[in-house]
């Protein structure tokens, strides 16, 4: 089964489409993410991110809810334990 994470961009690099990237912030834990799938998103938009490309947005509410059913099924654990050390 695949798995794509929400999480919420940060900061926006470069111009070109193909190329652009964003840090994006998954409670905490920052990457670097390509977003050349998802040309709308902006600073603040929340985005699925599924093996480092962002392939869809999001709205806040709905990325909240995965968020906690990752956090029920135990899935957010490695990230929490990132975000302590």
């Amino acid at each position: 089964m695949c798995l794509a994470v929400p999480g919420k961009i940060i900061s926006l690099e470069g111009s070109d489409p193909i190329f652009r990237c964003g840090r994006v912030s998954f409670g905490g834990i920052v990457k670097q993410i390509n977003l050349a799938y998802v040309p709308e998103a902006k600073i603040g938009d929340y985005v699925l991110v599924h093996v480092g490309f962002a392939i869809s947005t999001i709205d806040e509410a709905e990325a909240e809810e995965v968020f906690e059913y990752l956090r029920q099924m135990g899935e957010l654990a490695e990230l929490e334990e990132n975000k302590k050390a």
